[in-house]
């Protein structure tokens, strides 16, 4: 076989690939699945390496309710919860968001959008009067906000039995809750509203956040 042959051959057998239209389909998913596999696997074990940030533990019982609130009510979809690692970012925010910081979240609530600011760092910011005002009647205390009004999140109680259920589900998921604490977590929320939870919540995010940008 002369050399002059091989790159006619090869030629003709791109020509026979391009014109196959199946064949050309199956090799381009087989790329794509080794591809998207090559990408996909190295964060499968990284995840399990993954720790939460000294400080980071599981929600207690009043924060947990106000994130079930927060999630049901979508406030995702206007606000994101992570702060990027652009210098505009952590100059407005704070230090940019670690996986660490998320690791008992189920869903993360990172997201994208925002309609109104990121609050990722939004825990002592304000005050919980603040937040009361501000999730009951937003133009209160920002006259130029477009957010909705939450106000029936003051007269509904939580369902105590409903949070021991949560954490006992996120239990059997690996969150390190006690049974002490799942036992205890009717009690921890008696009495209180879904606003007294949300306000929790928002407190709460943040917290064991590292310093700086």
């Amino acid at each position: 076989m002369s050399e002059s042959n091989i790159p006619h051959k090869s030629s003709n057998s791109h020509e026979k690939i391009e014109k196959n239209v199946g064949l050309m389909a199956v090799l381009i998913a087989v790329a794509v699945s080794f591809g998207g596999l090559a990408e996909i696997v190295p964060l499968m074990f990284q995840a399990e390496a993954i720790k939460p940030l000294p400080g980071v533990k599981p929600y207690p019982a009043l924060q947990l309710a106000g994130r079930d609130v927060y999630v049901r009510e979508g406030c995702y979809n206007c606000h994101s919860q992570m702060v990027r690692t652009l210098r505009f970012e952590t100059e407005r925010y704070g230090h940019y968001s670690l996986a660490g910081e998320s690791v008992y979240d189920r869903p993360f609530q990172w997201g994208s959008k925002r309609t109104g600011p990121d609050l990722a760092r939004v825990g002592g910011r304000y005050s919980d009067d603040w937040h009361r005002v501000h999730l009951t009647d937003p133009r209160a205390v920002v006259p130029e906000s477009n957010m909705p009004s939450f106000p029936w999140l003051e007269k509904n109680e939580i369902d105590g039995q409903q949070v021991a259920a949560h954490m006992r589900a996120l239990k059997k998921l690996g969150d390190p809750y006690t049974d002490a604490q799942i036992q205890r977590a009717a009690d921890d929320v008696a009495g209180k509203t879904e606003l007294d939870a949300v306000v929790a919540y928002l407190q709460g995010l943040g917290k064991h956040a590292p310093r700086g940008g």
